[in-house]
């Protein structure tokens, strides 16, 4: 049956309806176990791109993998979101109850978002842990002038003009991972290698069979 997280909504008048599909069933099915992936870091360390690796990698291994970006999630979902930290807490949780929907569901959930703040990471941990789901937390561990550098889409450049306040690593502060699962150093790895690393400790997590 699907698994029960503890109850987070105020209406006393819900009652959750339990199915007949276990995470046990879904992996005899699937071949594999969900759990969510979830990378953080400044914006520029790679994120994405090895996210964008991940999901490519296990879905040539017949492993079913959903990757949420930080952007994209913001064209729908979390459209009415800004980036007071109000609404970067309520961003994390969003995409957090959705990872782990989806990693309940049996899939691998790769949610690429800076989530800048320890405190709102840890809750979405702990909500997978609740539910007895594998959370393994990615630092891409790529220092701010590196970067800065490489500004993909033009932001650094806008927050050291002013353009854009609040703006993490410049304005506003990154809170790193103490002890995350992953650590990518994208600044001295390659893409290949920082996915390789990933699909490593997938399989000694037992989530994914060893390739």
């Amino acid at each position: 049956m699907t698994s029960e997280p503890p109850s987070r909504n105020a209406s006393k008048n819900i009652v959750w309806h339990h199915g007949e599909v276990d995470a046990g069933a879904r992996r005899a099915a699937f071949g594999h176990a969900g759990a969510t992936l979830w990378f953080t870091g400044l914006s520029g360390s790679g994120k994405s791109t090895v996210a964008v690796a991940v999901e490519k990698a296990l879905t040539d291994r017949s492993v079913r993998a959903y990757r949420l970006d930080g952007d994209n999630v913001r064209h729908g979902l979390n459209g009415d979101l800004g980036f007071s930290a109000a609404d970067r807490e309520e961003n994390v949780r969003r995409v957090g109850e959705v990872s782990r929907l989806l990693a309940d569901a049996g899939v691998l959930c790769l949610s690429s978002f800076i989530s800048p703040y320890r405190r709102d990471r840890e809750r979405v941990r702990a909500m997978h842990a609740d539910a007895g789901l594998v959370f393994l937390e990615v630092f891409v561990d790529t220092p701010i002038e590196v970067c800065e550098g490489r500004d993909p889409k033009g932001l650094y450049k806008k927050a050291r003009a002013g353009e854009i306040k609040g703006f993490t690593g410049i304005d506003d502060p990154y809170e790193a991972p103490a002890s995350p699962e992953i650590r990518l150093t994208t600044a001295t790895m390659s893409v290949d290698e920082s996915a390789a690393e990933c699909l490593q400790v997938l399989a000694e997590a037992g989530v994914i069979d060893r390739g």
